[in-house]
């Protein structure tokens, strides 16, 4: 073979073999560059600025990508995950993880972006499926709560939006007193709300258990300044009574009441006109100012056919063996599975509007039914009337016997002498008029 032809052969050769050693090198420059790049912007850039008191990724809230891999602005929702930069020391172990997608440490599972950020604080889609992260951007199982509302998410982290959260209104009468307290204690320490229903004569006597209500969570109702039948009563001397316990609430806590309960659930349009706020009945009758007995006030509740979702229980915090009964339901009814709430946390859940008229319960039944006024279930307004209880609730509030303080439940005379108050308040005469302060 002629050698001209040979070394050009061996030139062409030489030429193909330099081509491919550059195409490998470029593509290799390219790829440690594109790594360097996802390096600095992913984590660099996040550690740099926790160290220098800047920030360069600021967390926003938005919605998590699609399944099709784009990502859109959240809205206003509160429950949207915010998208948090990694941040350095206190993300040692996300720092460790560079590819986006699900990671799981020793803490639980979470989920990191193409862009570096990880979820917190809210929920997220990924892939057509919604989860919840909780404030260290960790996947969460179980009940979520977010504002009024509670959410169920599946162990594999999937929200469950068959599952919903039974709510219970506890509400408590004629306090404070000096039992108030330690059920005070119990609420705090199931995390359980109540709504307390004062007379404004006792409010000043009890002031720090009144702040301590507010701090709780709790809700401040209004029960008048003596438990006078207002049915009894002048409009004038029934704003009076209501008036003079708002001034001795805002006194002792620095609030009025949000709710109003009427001695004995006695009241009518013009009266609920008058003091124009919600007048909130009940659905259980505890009958606790009636037996004085703490295993028939909790059998009598956890047995009774209304205990549900929905449900609005009346107690008293002036007795002993009732408070003795709600120290035993409190953590009962939590590991049933209710959560204990306020009645407006209960009207919020439901969609309801609190407005000046009559409840008694929140069931579902009633809200469908059209007996609770300001329901926005249906997107209807009609449920507007200040007497739109139902006809369950409407039975306890009188037995036509004598009543005592239990707010439709009877006089409480049990053939003892006593009214049905233990705290020493009440006068010779089994009622208020000596010291209404009126």
């Amino acid at each position: 073979m002629d050698r001209r032809v040979l070394r050009e052969r061996m030139r062409r050769k030489q030429r193909q073999i330099r081509r491919r050693k550059i195409i490998k090198l470029v593509t290799y420059v390219v790829a440690m560059v594109l790594a360097v790049i996802f390096v600095i912007r992913g984590v660099i850039f996040p550690i740099v600025s926790r160290v220098g008191g800047k920030s360069t990724g600021k967390s926003q809230s938005v919605q998590a990508d699609a399944g099709d891999g784009a990502a859109s602005n959240a809205d206003s929702n509160s429950t949207d995950a915010l998208r948090q930069p990694l941040k350095g020391q206190s993300d040692v172990t996300k720092v460790s993880s560079l590819t986006p997608g699900w990671h799981e440490d020793s803490s639980g599972r979470w989920y990191q972006n193409a862009d570096g950020t990880y979820y917190t604080n809210g929920f997220a889609e990924i892939d057509g499926v919604k989860y919840a992260f909780d404030s260290n951007g960790y996947m969460q199982t179980g009940w979520v709560t977010k504002g009024v509302n509670d959410y169920y998410f599946n162990e594999d982290g999937s929200y469950n939006a068959e599952k919903k959260r039974p709510l219970i209104a506890l509400t408590f009468d004629d306090g404070p007193g000096q039992y108030t307290d330690k059920l005070l204690d119990c609420l705090e320490e199931n995390n359980a709300h109540a709504t307390f229903f004062m007379l404004g004569q006792l409010v000043g006597q009890y002031p720090d258990e009144v702040k301590r209500m507010v701090e709780l969570g709790c809700e401040i109702g209004n029960h008048s300044w003596d438990h006078q039948d207002m049915l009894n009563l002048s409009i004038e001397d029934v704003v009076k009574e209501f008036g003079d316990t708002d001034q001795a609430l805002i006194d002792a806590c620095g609030q009025d009441s949000t709710v109003i309960r009427p001695p004995y659930g006695d009241c009518n349009d013009e009266i609920i006109s008058a003091v124009g706020k919600p007048f909130i009945l009940w659905s259980i009758d505890s009958l606790d100012w009636k037996y004085l007995d703490a295993d028939l006030d909790y059998n009598g509740i956890m047995n009774d056919s209304n205990l549900g979702d929905g449900a609005v229980i009346l107690m008293h915090d002036i007795h002993g063996p009732s408070v003795d009964a709600a120290l035993r339901l409190i953590p009962d009814l939590v590991a049933q599975g209710y959560k204990l709430v306020t009645v407006s946390e209960m009207a919020a859940a439901k969609n309801v509007t609190l407005q000046p008229a009559k409840y008694a319960e929140f069931w579902q039944s009633a809200l469908d039914a059209g007996y609770v006024p300001g329901y926005n279930g249906n997107g209807s307004s009609e449920d507007s009337s200040t007497d739109g209880t139902s006809d369950g609730s409407s039975d306890d509030s009188s037995n036509g016997d004598e009543s005592d303080f239990s707010d439709g439940s009877g006089d409480g005379s049990d053939g003892s002498e006593s009214d049905g108050y233990t705290d020493g308040s009440e006068d010779s005469e089994g009622d208020f008029s000596s010291d209404s302060g009126e």
